[in-house]
C-alpha cells in the first residue's frame, strides 16, 4: 500500500492515453513553481517604469484605473516574496540589468499590458500547480484572479482608446 503515497509510481515511463498528468502534481510542479515565482518578481523595476510611463500619458479619467492595477502588482510582488521566503527560507535575489522599452504610445502600452496580464494568468496557474498547502494556493488564487480583473480593466481601456 505504500504506492498510494507516490503520485506516479511509473513516472517518467508512464504511457499517457490522453494527456500527461504529472505536470499537475505538486510533487513534480513545485520546482517549476519556485522558478516562476522568481521570474515573476524579477521584473519589478521594469514594471514600475512601465506603470510610471502609462500614468504619465493616460487621460485623467483613466489614471485611477492604471494606479489600481499598479498597486495590485506591488501587492503581488510582496505576496510572492513572502511565499518564496516561507517555503525556501531564502529571499529572492535582486534582478540585475533590467531594461525598460517604452511603448511607442499609450495604445501600444495598453495592448502590451493586456497581453502581459493574460500571460501572467497562465504563469500563476502553473505556480498554483506546485503547491499543496491551502494557504499558498489561496494566496496564488488571489493573485491570478487579480490578473484576470486587470485584463478586463485593460480591455476596457483598449475599448476606450483603440477604436
Amino acid at each position: 500500500m505504500s504506492d498510494l503515497n507516490i503520485p506516479y509510481p511509473s513516472f517518467p515511463y508512464m504511457n499517457y492515453k490522453y494527456f500527461p498528468s504529472y505536470m499537475y502534481s505538486p510533487a513534480f510542479a513545485y520546482p517549476e513553481a519556485l522558478n516562476l515565482i522568481v521570474q515573476s518578481v524579477s521584473s519589478e523595476r521594469e514594471d514600475e517604469l512601465f506603470y510610471n510611463y502609462m500614468l504619465s500619458v493616460a487621460p485623467p479619467g483613466q489614471k485611477e484605473i492604471i494606479a489600481s492595477i499598479r498597486d495590485d502588482e506591488i501587492k503581488h510582488a510582496r505576496i510572492l516574496r513572502e511565499i518564496y521566503w516561507e517555503v525556501t527560507g531564502r529571499d529572492i535575489p535582486p534582478a540585475a540589468g533590467e531594461t525598460f522599452e517604452q511603448p511607442a504610445n499609450y495604445r501600444e502600452g495598453i495592448t502590451r499590458a493586456l497581453f502581459g496580464e493574460l500571460a501572467a494568468v497562465e504563469r500563476y496557474r502553473r505556480i498554483l500547480f506546485g503547491f499543496e498547502a491551502l494557504v499558498y494556493r489561496n494566496m496564488i488564487t488571489e493573485i491570478y484572479t487579480d490578473e484576470l480583473k486587470h485584463a478586463s480593466k485593460w480591455n476596457y481601456l483598449f475599448a476606450l482608446n483603440c477604436r
